[in-house]
């Protein structure tokens, strides 16, 4: 198992659609646990649409549901997983309690995969330039989209919000402190990597510098032209998940609690 981790716009799902050509060369069965395509399923079901979306930020509910369903898709991709030397390739957030599940140790049958040598966390680090260039790109199909599924990415305002989060939760976490010259803190790629280090700290790690531009490919990263299958809940699934969450947390106010400390690990 692959997770690319990190803030949206540092090329998650560039490597990942990359890793998959380069596994599917080698004979390899793929299959995807992509945080953009499982989360909608959990606003369509019908708990679920008790929480949906506001101003392109998902629901603590809907969050905390995804990613304590993830845990256990983990297990039923490893038991039923077709072919020889099949391979689940993930992007993984993780800032904002977005399938940080996966991150944080827990007594159940994840657990033994997600910390095995086996399964690999990748975090691509692009260059103050490259962030630049990710993010104008981002802007692009904002407006104008190749895949049904470039609609879930993040919008631009949301990525700034979330790496304004990660400059506050190193705060916390006495990595960083204030901006030089006051107010917001520009793209740093040393205090990013430093964040999501401390954040996978119970998982098997990687740091890929990402310093030049690469061609993306020519349709969209969500395109393949191959075959891979999506580890996705079923609609059943989603709505459990979702009653099971809003069930365990009937105060709205200690869930939110937790979102905010997702970076407790």
């Amino acid at each position: 198992m692959v997770f690319f981790a990190g803030l949206p716009g540092t090329g998650k799902s560039f490597f990942a659609h990359r890793l998959a050509e380069l596994a599917h060369a080698a004979g390899r069965p793929v299959s995807l646990l992509q945080w953009d395509v499982v989360r909608p399923a959990f606003e369509a079901s019908p708990a679920g649409l008790r929480y949906p979306m506001r101003d392109g930020i998902t629901q603590p509910v809907i969050r905390k549901a995804a990613g304590v369903w993830a845990r256990g898709a983990i297990v039923r991709w490893h038991r039923h997983a077709p072919g020889a030397a099949p391979l689940l390739i993930g992007e993984t957030p993780l800032v904002g309690h977005r399938f940080i599940e996966l991150a944080r140790p827990d007594d159940d049958p994840a657990e033994p995969l997600l910390a095995a040598v086996t399964c690999a966390f990748v975090l691509p680090v692009p260059s103050v330039d490259v962030r630049r260039f990710l993010e104008e790109e981002r802007k692009g199909r904002s407006s104008q989209y190749r895949h049904d599924r470039e609609r879930e990415d993040a919008l631009p305002a949301v990525v700034q919000m979330l790496w304004d989060d990660l400059v506050a939760v190193s705060r916390t976490l006495g990595i960083a402190g204030a901006s030089p010259g006051g107010g917001a803190v520009p793209y740093d790629p040393a205090l990013y990597a430093r964040v999501y280090r401390r954040v996978l700290v119970h998982r098997h790690t990687r740091v890929v510098p990402v310093e030049r531009r690469e061609a993306s490919p020519a349709s969209s990263v969500y395109a393949f032209a191959f075959p891979t299958q999506d580890v996705a809940p079923t609609p059943g699934e989603a709505d459990e998940a979702v009653r099971a969450i809003a069930a365990r947390y009937p105060d709205p106010r200690a869930l939110e609690r937790e979102i905010d400390g997702w970076y407790r690990v």
